[in-house]
């Protein structure tokens, strides 16, 4: 007689997918086991708190939508405060905000109207087009034809070929499509309706999206693969689709971030949360400093420590941590045959950015974990 399942959902991965299929799965009265291989929950929004400063172990987390359920439901576990992500590029020493608005171009030119600016823009596209002759080959040809070639050159060239290790002349055009060009002086990244951190960090969203689940840490799926399965009637998967699948068809690749923290005896080290290094001579493609996530103003200076965090772009290697899928054509289209794999497999959900092959931000993320049928 087969023994039926201890539970009914095995989730691995406790990342915001996982945690908010949890959450739901446990209101619904489904019996549920969520597994990670770290030594904490949380996957890469995880904070760990250091000289009273969350510091984002996995890089910046910030959280923005325009979808009012998504804020609403992120809300009933932790307050969010009103954090605007305002990020500032230093191109050899001088500094430029981002995105590219009006304050970037007075920075830039020194011009001081939205006429001045469009003409400049204007005359540098047309430059960078009549050189092409027609549709942009790569990465640098489409941001020449976007923005012209003083933005391009200062702001994204140096920036984009460390974050991929290549040239963007290498880089396929469909990258970078789009780029934000606002004829205002507005440095607010986003144009989400909502946007913050949560208070005391992404830690206290997890144990509330958590609460009353059971869960275990430094579990390996791939090392007991066999006794996981049988412990539960499905399975909720997060990782990488081509582990899960044996990587039948090969590898999928991926950019790696390092991280090089460092704990300063100065209250105030660069004035700003994000500051993004573009020229290729400086190693990191950004420094983040953690205590402005959550403190403003004068509260800056209630703590006389800081903690910044210096990001590398690397190349992925198997048995390291993956964070941005490449998106290039050999990769998408292997990217679509695990895809296929999983979607003959009925017993696993497949979510979130490994085990879709997608870059996700965090809402998107929650919003597909709260439409996918608990049954």
């Amino acid at each position: 007689m087969k023994t039926k399942p201890a539970y009914d959902y095995l989730i691995v991965g406790s990342g915001l997918f996982g945690a908010t299929f949890a959450h739901r799965a446990h209101q619904a009265g489904k019996r549920c086991l969520v597994i990670d291989k770290r030594q904490h929950l949380g996957g890469n929004v995880y904070c760990e708190e250091a000289e009273g400063i969350n510091v984002h172990k996995y890089g910046a987390h910030i959280f923005h939508t325009s979808d009012r359920e998504v804020w609403d439901f992120v809300n009933r576990f932790a307050e969010f405060n009103r954090y605007t992500n305002a990020p500032v590029a230093n191109y050899k020493g001088r500094l430029y905000n981002l995105p590219f608005n009006m304050n970037t171009f007075y920075q830039m030119w020194g011009v001081s109207t939205p006429v001045e600016a469009q003409r400049i823009i204007e005359a540098q596209q047309q430059e960078a087009i009549g050189k092409t002759g027609g549709e942009p080959r790569n990465l640098e040809e489409q941001a020449l034809a976007l923005v012209g070639r003083d933005i391009y050159e200062r702001l994204i060239k140096g920036y984009t070929e460390k974050q991929w290790g290549r040239p963007c002349s290498e880089l396929p055009a469909f990258i970078i499509r789009r780029l934000p060009v606002r004829w205002v002086f507005d440095n607010n990244y986003f144009n989400d309706t909502y946007q913050g951190i949560p208070c005391g960090g992404y830690n206290r969203l997890i144990e509330g999206l958590l609460k009353g689940v059971e869960t275990r840490t430094d579990a390996d799926f791939f090392q007991q693969r066999a006794e996981w399965e049988a412990m539960a009637r499905k399975i909720v998967f997060t990782g990488q689709i081509d582990e899960y699948f044996g990587y039948r068809y090969g590898h999928l690749e991926y950019r790696s971030v390092r991280f090089e923290q460092e704990t300063l005896d100065t209250p105030n080290y660069q004035g700003n949360a994000v500051v993004n290094y573009t020229a290729d001579d400086v190693p990191y493609t950004r420094i983040i400093e953690h205590k402005h996530f959550e403190a403003f103003g004068s509260q800056v200076y209630d703590n006389p420590h800081t903690i910044i965090s210096r990001e590398y772009s690397e190349e992925w290697q198997p048995g390291g941590e993956p964070y941005y899928p490449i998106n290039d054509e050999r990769n998408n289209r292997l990217a679509e045959q695990y895809r296929r794999l999983a979607d003959d497999t009925p017993s696993v959900v497949f979510g979130g950015r490994l085990a879709e092959y997608k870059y996700y931000d965090m809402a998107p993320v929650v919003r597909k974990a709260l439409d996918i049928a608990i049954n």
